[in-house]
């Protein structure tokens, strides 16, 4: 199972979150017992909702959309998070293929 599917507006993705990391930075994808999840790297800790404001900003800047156009859909406490990202969902899984291979 892949980490990331598209959706009517989007796409759905799938991430394992480290806070507190040295830097900013989508690692690549990553085995979980659930299947697959992107591994994202933030320097922000996890106060306060800190470290959820930059995974959605690297996502934003990674995709080429406006940080209003990624949203966390679950995971608000948690090291595994469910994050939509709005746009043209073809567009948006080929950027998200380049992490497949690494």
């Amino acid at each position: 199972m892949s980490f990331f599917r598209a959706d009517g507006g989007g796409l759905i993705i799938t991430a394992r979150v480290s806070p507190k990391a040295s830097r900013d930075a989508v690692v690549g994808v990553m085995p979980t017992p659930d299947g697959q999840a992107l591994k994202i790297s933030v320097t922000a800790p996890p106060d306060k909702g800190k470290a959820n404001v930059a995974v959605a900003a690297l996502l934003a800047k990674a995709f080429g959309v406006a940080k209003s156009s990624v949203t966390l859909m679950a995971g608000e406490t948690d090291r595994r998070k469910v994050l939509r990202v709005a746009g043209d969902p073809v567009q948006l899984s080929v950027i998200a293929q380049q992490w497949m291979k690494t």
